[in-house]
């Protein structure tokens, strides 16, 4: 009994050794973590996922004017570094901007010229790997990353609200084209609208009367399809994807055409039907088969 009753004390004051230890030295380490407030950025200095290489401000300024930023909306910056694209959104359009960079020296930095520029209440960052990141609110998705990486966040990408707008220096996102191409200082950048899910039978209704259905099938920005109109078949032709929006034309098999516009929420096409050219003359709400 007299030895259990003196181990017991023993035991206590070990573990509470071992834990103020362990208290001191998470305590250095945490100190070792801190971003240090005189880093510079090199040029090419390796990070997670790519290198860092700042994009020329002439770039920037074409980035965010293709994307047509506004203060609307709200950019989020996928690999951030010292913060230049950010900063701009919010200093030169009035956007809401962040973010997303894992170098912890390099948050720091961008968070400390945000400061210097005065916009600092617009632009945040935050140390985050850009894969575990929502940035599903994003109405404007900038990148300068490298293929594989943006091939890798593209199934992501395409999943975010139609319309949203993503500009990337430098590299593509292979089989998905982009919708538009620019360039500025010497270097080239990328524009997509991401697009509605338009694939999918419709049921519209015609100016005559009739009723056609639709079959499409898409692949990203683009869409074939055929119509049954009046029990024959036709090709849809001129098919155009803009983000939400959507229009087609349908031959009428007794001659001239049909121009259907619209709007896609979910699994819901408003818009209007003209024909030959002409102006709106009936509306219609379809649902998707």
């Amino acid at each position: 009994m007299s030895e259990s009753k003196t181990q017991f004390p023993r035991t206590l004051a070990f573990g509470a050794v071992l834990a103020a230890l362990a208290m001191i030295f998470g305590g250095l380490w945490a100190l070792d973590q801190r971003p240090d407030p005189n880093f510079k950025p090199e040029v090419n200095q390796p990070g997670k996922d790519v290198v860092w290489v700042p994009t020329p401000d002439a770039l920037v300024a074409m980035m965010l004017k293709e994307a047509n930023v506004t203060p609307n909306d709200y950019v989020v910056d996928l690999g951030a570094g010292d913060g230049k694209i950010v900063i701009a959104a919010a200093r030169d359009f009035g956007a809401r901007a962040h973010g997303v960079e894992y170098n912890p020296d390099l948050v720091a930095l961008a968070q400390r010229k945000a400061q210097e520029a005065g916009v600092s209440d617009k632009a945040t960052f935050e140390k985050a790997d850009i894969f575990t990141t929502d940035f599903s609110k994003a109405t404007v998705l900038t990148l300068y990353l490298l293929p594989r990486l943006n091939e890798k966040l593209r199934p992501i990408i395409l999943k975010m609200k139609p319309g949203t707008r993503v500009v990337s220096h430098a590299f593509d996102m292979g089989d998905w084209r982009a919708d538009r191409t620019f360039a500025a200082d010497g270097r080239q950048g990328f524009l997509w609208i991401v697009p509605a899910n338009v694939q999918g039978a419709w049921q519209i209704p015609l100016t005559t009367g009739e009723q056609i259905t639709v079959r499409l099938t898409q692949t990203f920005q683009t869409a074939t399809g055929v119509a049954d109109v009046a029990t024959r078949e036709t090709p849809v032709k001129d098919v155009q994807i803009s983000g939400p929006t959507i229009a087609f034309t349908v031959d009428d098999w007794r001659g001239g055409a049909w121009r259907v516009t619209g709007a896609i929420d979910g699994d819901t096409l408003k818009g209007g039907v003209a024909r030959d050219g002409g102006a709106v003359e009936r509306f219609f709400e379809a649902k998707r088969a």
